[in-house]
């Protein structure tokens, strides 16, 4: 038998014996779990860059070599031969559905697709211009006291039931905050669609506009959702993870995802590169200009869509998304100057050496939104449909953090660096 593999740590002038955890793909961390109790000392990584907060079995990223794998599928296999109901199917119970298993999910989807009609009232207190986000989160929170029952029982026992209940709603709910904001009559789902169909049915359709479903864009939203389906330890999941550790309801959990998600540095990056793109086409496409101001250093202006912090080579979501928004764009006359754009900013990107040595590589984010746009969805969705997409993931973690018996409330230290103890002064005698 190998002799596990040790790690020492010198500190305070004693020597401490630490455990390496190794992880099936190679990966090592040093477990100091028992550091602060031994030696009085704990670790500062500010933004937890170089922290594992748990052990995980449903994603794996390589970010120097570009790889990512649900529950060891690769996201190419994945986006080329399934849908986004069967990676929802296995980031839950880490298999892909046979094809019984894959009819059940889809029943259960569509028999839990509506919302409660007192939920639905809801909506008519919102400000008209209320973001979808915030309508998405707070709608979604609200679930707990009309669909009770999620506590660690009901994952275990009925855990097809409660995910799909939840990914069902949650295109819904979507779809309603849509509406409110148009201004429109909502759209029912209808159980004769597939949950993509339903979702573009119930945003686009109305009483004086017959939405015509197309197969491609169908695929092109199932593949988006997809790749948005998982990412590991981010900021959203995270949270979820760390809200749920209290053993608040699921609902409650992922509410808080969906806040942490809403946040420009995380969910919003879509929006930013379309923003960006829109200038360069107001500003007669010159992309050298824009390539000098994001090198510059007396320039605050950066790049949206390059760089990430996991990935040191170019994000293997970009690349899906790139193939296939040459696709969907192509009959898009009104946005084909953006992606013109796009595809000449990558080219000059990945040919300057600034941007090499930084290891800046575009990301997810740089070309999703230009298919979000074809597709029909306003910026202000993006967000949200970046949420759809994240949730079998958000629902996975919880599962398998509150399954884990092993599992504590999450409770990070801190140094502190304020005054220390003051004499207290009355109000009379303070200066």
């Amino acid at each position: 038998m190998a002799k596990k593999e040790k790690a020492k740590l010198i500190v305070g002038g004693r020597e401490l014996e630490l455990d390496v955890i190794v992880g099936s793909e190679g990966e090592r961390a040093i477990d100091i779990s028992r550091l602060r109790s031994e030696t009085g000392y704990i670790t500062l990584d500010e933004g937890f860059m170089n922290t594992g907060s748990c052990t995980s079995d449903i994603t794996f990223i390589n970010g120097e070599e570009g790889v990512l794998r649900y529950r060891g599928y690769s996201i190419e296999d994945l986006c080329e031969h399934s849908t986004f109901t069967e990676v929802s199917y296995l980031l839950l119970h880490n298999r892909l559905p046979n094809l019984e298993q894959r009819e059940n999910f889809s029943r259960l989807l569509n028999e839990h697709s509506l919302l409660h009609e007192d939920m639905r009232h809801f909506y008519n207190n919102f400000p008209h211009d209320a973001h979808p986000m915030n309508i998405l989160g707070t709608m979604v929170n609200a679930m707990s006291s009309f669909y009770p029952n999620v506590d660690l029982l009901s994952m275990r026992d009925n855990i097809d039931m409660t995910a799909a209940r939840l990914l069902s709603k949650i295109r819904t709910i979507a779809c309603y905050a849509y509406k409110k904001t148009m201004g429109h009559p909502i759209v029912y789902p209808q159980k004769d669609f597939k949950y993509c169909e339903n979702f573009l049915r119930m945003m686009f359709w109305s009483p004086v506009n017959n939405y015509e479903l197309d197969a491609d864009r169908v695929r092109a939203l199932s593949v988006l959702l997809v790749l948005h389906a998982d990412h590991e330890q981010n900021c959203s999941t995270s949270t979820v993870r760390l809200v749920g550790s209290a053993h608040a309801n699921l609902y409650a959990s992922i509410s808080a995802g969906i806040s942490a998600l809403w946040g420009p540095l995380h969910g919003g990056a879509n929006q930013a590169v379309i923003d960006m793109l829109e200038k360069i086409h107001r500003q007669g496409g010159d992309i050298k200009k824009f390539i000098a101001k994001a090198k510059d250093k007396k320039s605050s202006f950066r790049l949206s869509g390059f760089g990430h912090r996991v990935y040191k080579n170019y994000d293997p979501r970009a690349k899906i998304i790139k193939k296939m928004c040459s696709r969907v764009l192509e009959d898009e006359a009104e946005h084909q100057p953006l992606l013109d754009i796009a595809l000449r900013l990558e080219e000059a990107v990945l040919q300057d050496e600034y941007f090499i040595s930084r290891k800046l590589y575009p990301n997810v984010d740089f070309y999703s939104g230009l298919v979000y746009m074809a597709l029909g969805f306003p910026t202000n969705m993006f967000t949200v449909l970046f949420a759809i997409g994240r949730m079998p993931g958000w629902i996975a973690h919880w599962k398998e953090m509150i399954q884990n018996p092993k599992a504590k409330i999450g409770r990070p230290r801190q140094i502190y660096t304020g005054s220390r103890q003051r004499d207290y002064v009355p109000i009379q005698q303070r200066s």
